[in-house]
């Protein structure tokens, strides 16, 4: 969830035919059944085909070990059960997408590509994760402090 910023449902709903390895995309159907595609990272793919031989479910990447598709409060219940052993307070899945759109925009990507790699319809629903994180801060900080020393 947080390497492709999947919300839960996103993540329980892949299917095999979603994982082009060749290409190192992930095919994600979000909201409003929008389909988008995502960088799949090679050492996310080796986690989720043995996370697939686990059970080999033919339409699922997530199952149980019943072979049922993984629902959303499971995953839910196991987040917050390894959250509570790694002594994590207060995190959701939820605040795994918010750590990849804020570590993408740290690092420079571009605003209207994290909007596209969340699949939202809307630029300003991604405008939430513009608040001036620490690294953000000392780069405005550099820029004004070598815009003001030109005018001196």
């Amino acid at each position: 969830m947080y390497v492709c910023g999947l919300r839960i449902q996103e993540a329980v709903s892949l299917r095999p035919q979603h994982v082009d390895a060749a290409g190192g995309v992930l095919r994600v159907i979000g909201k409003g059944n929008k389909e988008r595609l995502v960088p799949l990272p090679h050492s996310l793919l080796a986690a989720m085909r043995r996370a697939w031989c686990t059970h080999r479910h033919p339409q699922w990447v997530f199952a149980t070990s019943r072979q049922n598709p993984l629902c959303p409060e499971t995953l839910r219940r196991a987040f917050h059960a390894a959250a509570a052993q790694a002594d994590v307070r207060g995190l959701t899945p939820h605040a795994l997408r918010h750590g990849f759109a804020t570590r993408l925009l740290e690092r420079g990507v571009d605003l209207r590509v994290v909007q596209i790699l969340l699949g939202h319809a809307s630029i300003r629903s991604t405008e939430i994760y513009t608040h001036l994180t620490e690294p953000l801060r000392r780069q405005v900080q550099e820029q004004l402090e070598q815009l003001v020393a030109g005018l001196a």
